[in-house]
C-alpha cells in the first residue's frame, strides 16, 4: 500500500497514527515529492464515479484557479494540473490496488477497506 501525504495536513497525520494503531504496513510518500501517477488519479476518479472527490476544494491553489475554471477543465486537462500541482489532491490519497483507493481520511471507511 502506498500513502501519498503531506507533512502539514493534520488528516494525513490523523491517517498515519491509525494506520499504525491498526498495524497496517504502508509505504509513506511525499505528495509533493512524489505525487500519484496521471494513471493511478484517473482510475481513482473512475472507482469514485467522479473526479471531484480527488479534489482539495477548501485549498489555497484550488481557490485561487476557481472552481468554475475547474469545471471547465476536460478530464485530461484536470489530471495533467493535478500531476503538476499535487496540493489540488485531496489528501491522504491512499493506494492499495487498481480497485481500492481511499481518497481523505474517514475512519468508518478506511476501516470497512482495510480492516
Amino acid at each position: 500500500m502506498k500513502l501519498f501525504s503531506y507533512s502539514s495536513c493534520s488528516t494525513c497525520r490523523r491517517a498515519i497514527k491509525w494506520l499504525n494503531n491498526n498495524e497496517i504496513a504502508f509505504e509513506l510518500i511525499d505528495l509533493l515529492k512524489s505525487p500519484p501517477s496521471k494513471e493511478m488519479l484517473v482510475s481513482a476518479s473512475e472507482l469514485y464515479g467522479d473526479r471531484k472527490y480527488l479534489l482539495n476544494t477548501s485549498g489555497v491553489i484550488y481557490r485561487s484557479i476557481g472552481s468554475d475554471v475547474v469545471k471547465k477543465m476536460t478530464d485530461n486537462e484536470l489530471f495533467d494540473q493535478l500531476c503538476m500541482e499535487p496540493r489540488l489532491i485531496k489528501r491522504p490519497f491512499l493506494y492499495k490496488s487498481s480497485k481500492c483507493f481511499l481518497v481523505g481520511f474517514k475512519e468508518e471507511k478506511w476501516a470497512e477497506k482495510l480492516l
